[in-house]
């Protein structure tokens, strides 16, 4: 077992000892920028023919600058900034500047189109957004202030970080649910130390001499960001950043063999396009998964074609990686997604909010440092996220001596090519179309994405139900959402499943889901 910071073994158990000031800049950056300034930080592969390596003293002058940039205009602490930005330098400069000056950053999909930003940026209320040219593009003008990282002037001098504590506000990572739009969840200092432990373990322990971490999870999802990035910068170990505008066996190939990846975490459906693709690597030292469970299969296929037993996770936005298996301790356990992470008290509650070993909603134990502290400015639904002393998750599962099995989902949320997407977003934004009269999204079973969004489509009197109609309404939410919360299969109805207060029974939609997708595999 590996010694992590702050987390002391007391009373046959684990308990968090935090300072009383932390903040997460000093962790990835100011800490390792005073005891080894050259050391490589971040290998920037976005140009596999001309890499750039950059150390934790050109990581600290980026953030140093940008901070100093954002206080000459006003922004300090406890004011939101988004940071619209990719795999880069300039994204985890943005992170860091932001939290140095005790403000709350906002990490932001390039992806995203203007409405979905928007719906975001306006709830949270942000000063500014650090982007580049081309997320400026879907940033309304004059609504929002943007700071183009790219024009920042590098400066010389250090910057003081602020003093913060573990509890103070950091990071505003919005999720989505199926009712209402997004849900920001506030995460504070406290919240990196919490990633650590499950993300070590999911890695078979990092901090081996050759080391080097890579995902091709966006670095704007909480995967990508505090499951890779800032726990690698905190550790000391090299991270890779390569924008892949699709994900490709081969490329993947390159950017493991260039960067000299060793540790990757792959999202499910990446491993399925690896899978079908025939993909063949065998020099990586571990790889780990989250978001839904594999299946034998994959697991054997991993073993087969990776050379390695690929190590799942477990865990949510507003409470990550609590859950792991870790292959250094031994095999994990078929049908497993692994045993509770030191720091982190999960079970299974019954419906009475009691811990059953038989089937039941799986929950967190106030007390663990990756859990959230509330859903921004939305204090109903914080407290219905929570029972007495537990945070409720959603997911169904059940309790075993070896580890804690994954059955399933308790809400309507779809998990699609890792992504976790709420459908009242996808139907607010169809509502406003001029042709649609009533929605229903669910989610459909898919092989390679666990599952694809669907629309169930009532068209207003005289509008025509047809293909064209289905590729409109597709680019419409494609244009003003994000690529991938687009529906990819349409089906217009005459009526939806309604109840007597007039909201649609999705129930039944993904019932009539189901019966489609069973019906095309005949």
């Amino acid at each position: 077992m590996q010694n992590f910071p702050y987390l002391e073994q007391k009373n046959g158990g684990w308990v968090w000892n935090f300072p009383k000031s932390l903040n997460m800049a000093t962790q990835v950056c100011d800490f390792w920028e005073i005891k080894s300034p050259e050391k490589i930080c971040i290998k920037d592969f976005t140009d596999v023919d001309l890499p750039v390596l950059y150390s934790y003293k050109d990581l600290r002058k980026f953030s140093d600058s940008l901070a100093f940039e954002l206080r000459n205009r006003g922004v300090g602490k406890g004011d939101r900034v988004g940071v619209l930005l990719s795999q880069e330098i300039g994204c985890a400069a943005s992170h860091i500047a932001i939290w140095k000056l005790g403000a709350i950053s906002i990490p932001l999909f390039k992806l995203f189109g203007p409405e979905a930003l928007a719906t975001r940026l306006n709830d949270a209320n942000a000063k500014y957004t650090i982007t580049d040219d081309e997320g400026s593009e879907n940033l309304l003008p004059p609504e929002f202030d943007r700071l183009i990282f790219n024009n920042i002037v590098l400066k010389n001098d250090a910057f003081q970080t602020c003093v913060t504590s573990p509890e103070s506000p950091a990071v505003l990572i919005y999720t989505s649910g199926t009712t209402g739009p997004p849900k920001g969840a506030l995460h504070s200092h406290r919240l990196l130390s919490g990633h650590i432990p499950g993300v070590s373990m999911s890695h078979n322990y990092l901090g081996h001499s050759e080391d080097c971490l890579w995902t091709p999870a966006d670095w704007a999802w909480i995967g990508g960001l505090f499951d890779i990035l800032m726990p690698g910068l905190a550790l000391g170990v090299p991270v890779v950043a390569a924008k892949m505008k699709k994900f490709l066996p081969e490329a993947t190939k390159e950017i493991i063999s260039r960067g000299q990846v060793r540790n990757v975490f792959f999202p499910p459906t990446a491993l399925r396009i690896l899978k079908a693709s025939n993909f063949e690597i065998h020099n990586l030292r571990s790889v780990a998964c989250g978001g839904e469970p594999l299946g034998a299969e994959m697991l054997e296929w991993g073993k087969r074609n990776l050379n390695l037993t690929i190590n799942e996770f477990y865990g949510q936005t507003e409470c990550n990686m609590v859950v792991s298996n870790c292959n250094a301790e031994g095999d994990p356990i078929s049908g497993l997604m692994g045993k509770p992470v030191p720091g982190h008290e999960v079970s299974v509650l019954d419906q009475n909010g009691v811990p059953t070993e038989e089937e039941g909603e799986i929950a967190v134990k106030r007390g663990s440092a990756s859990m959230m502290l509330e859903y921004w400015r939305r204090p109903e639904q914080t407290e219905n996220k929570f029972y007495a002393n537990w945070l409720l998750t959603g997911d169904r599962g059940r309790l075993h001596r070896d580890g804690i099995e994954f059955i399933g989902r308790d809400d309507d949320v779809i998990t699609s090519a890792g992504y976790r997407i709420g459908p009242s977003e996808i139907e607010d934004c169809l509502l406003t179309h001029p042709s649609v009269a009533t929605v229903g999204v669910v989610g459909k079973p898919d092989q390679s994405r666990n599952e694809i969004v669907k629309a169930y489509i009532v068209l207003k009197a005289g509008k025509k139900a047809d293909d064209q109609m289905s590729e409109v309404l597709k680019d419409f939410v494609k244009e003003r959402l994000a690529k991938h919360l687009y529906p990819r299969e349409i089906s217009f109805l005459e009526e939806l499943p309604m109840t007597i207060t007039g909201k649609v029974i999705r129930k039944k939609l993904r019932e009539k889901a189901v019966l489609e997708c069973e019906q095309e595999r005949k």
